[in-house]
């Protein structure tokens, strides 16, 4: 009998929505597999952790932001014992990792850290390397090599915990590391913190110690110092930072928590006239004589889409803040760092021995004509 034409049609719409359907299940199920497996991992975390990064390499090797970062970023020297590791190996990090996750846990004077790694690993070959390199012992269900000592005289231990994912730790016993995570299911003070910053595919979140104040307030970017910020940020018990590609874009998003409210609104208020000063100081009719105009815009877009807010979550008090960079940044980046190289200068204190010191570009040029 032959198709009648609304029949054709029927079948027509019909093979459509098929071909729909699969592609739809394919990006879902791709999807969820991605998301099994960042659960996965942030399951595995020690329980005293301090910090937890985590990166989804895959994802960020298709932001168009990161793949011009990559191109514009110097290449690294060639490493003959990591060109010999990827031949025996069959292993490019660059190629074949997928995730990472890091966790750190600071012990007063000691400090533990755990990376757990999903990848297109040769389990057989690599395994031979790790057993060629070092010593291998049984410790419950997982064969552990024993490497060489870190710089901190620490050796590294490595396991397989599946043929697609390796675990790797310099605490003394891996296997106690890995048994305390599964024992302790329950960490709704991280899991909260994780949701929050689900989808993005490299983030860190940071439970507040000393060991981390310090590192804040000895490590600010471009040397800055502030006191009062630096209070401010010793009272935060949990920051959070994560990257989102966004077309030709990359978000920065940072978040602090604490319980109280006069800190958060103290913090939100001094970063808020933090970006109004820098909004204010390019628009200084001095300073636009001597910025260079593709600068002065691209930090000029920056302000323009920087967000500081403060948000009440119940008891926890936060603020956030939301930067988004541009590839015109890394333009301007990229010019910066092809300036001559810092001067010498004699450091009177130290009887005659010369130490580099960095000097803004005009300034050099000044103190040349003089």
């Amino acid at each position: 009998m032959p198709f009648t034409s609304s029949r054709k049609l029927a079948l027509a719409l019909i093979a459509a929505l098929v071909v729909i359907a699969a592609v739809l299940a394919v990006a879902h199920f791709s999807a969820d597999s991605n998301s099994a497996a960042r659960e996965q991992l942030l399951r595995i975390i020690p329980p005293d952790s301090t910090a937890i990064i985590f990166l989804d390499l895959d994802a960020l090797r298709q932001s168009p932001f990161l793949a011009k970062l990559y191109a514009w970023a110097p290449a690294p020297s060639e490493d003959s014992e990591y060109s010999q590791f990827v031949g025996d190996s069959g292993f490019s990090y660059e190629r074949d990792l997928e995730h990472l996750l890091l966790a750190i846990s600071n012990h007063g004077p000691t400090t533990d850290l755990l990376a757990i790694a999903d990848g297109k690993f040769d389990r057989k070959k690599m395994e031979l390397i790790l057993n060629k390199n070092g010593t291998a012992s049984q410790q419950g269900q997982w064969t552990v090599f024993h490497l060489g000592s870190t710089a901190e005289k620490k050796k590294l231990s490595v396991t397989f915990l599946s043929n697609q994912r390796i675990a790797i730790t310099d605490a003394t016993d891996l296997s106690a590391a890995l048994n305390a995570a599964s024992a302790n299911p329950s960490r709704a003070e991280w899991n909260s913190r994780f949701e929050r910053v689900a989808g993005t595919p490299f983030f860190a979140v940071i439970r507040q110690d000393f060991a981390i104040q310090s590192a804040l307030n000895t490590n600010a970017p471009g040397s800055f110092r502030s006191p009062q910020l630096s209070a401010l940020l010793n009272q935060l018990q949990w920051i959070s930072l994560a990257v989102k590609p966004d077309g030709d874009q990359l978000r920065l998003v940072a978040e602090g928590e604490c319980l109280s409210e006069p800190t958060t609104t103290q913090l939100r208020d001094f970063l808020q006239g933090i970006v109004l000063l820098a909004q204010n100081g390019l628009n200084d009719p001095k300073l636009r004589q001597q910025i260079n105009p593709e600068e002065r815009q691209a930090y000029q877009e920056i302000l323009k889409g920087a967000d500081v807010q403060k948000l009440d979550r119940g008891e926890w008090k936060s603020v956030r803040v939301v930067l988004p960079l541009t590839t015109k940044f890394l333009d301007v980046a990229r010019a910066a760092s092809a300036k001559a190289p810092p001067q010498i200068q004699p450091d009177s204190a130290t009887s005659g021995t010369s130490v580099p010191t960095p000097q803004p570009a005009e300034k050099s040029r000044s103190h040349q004509k003089n």
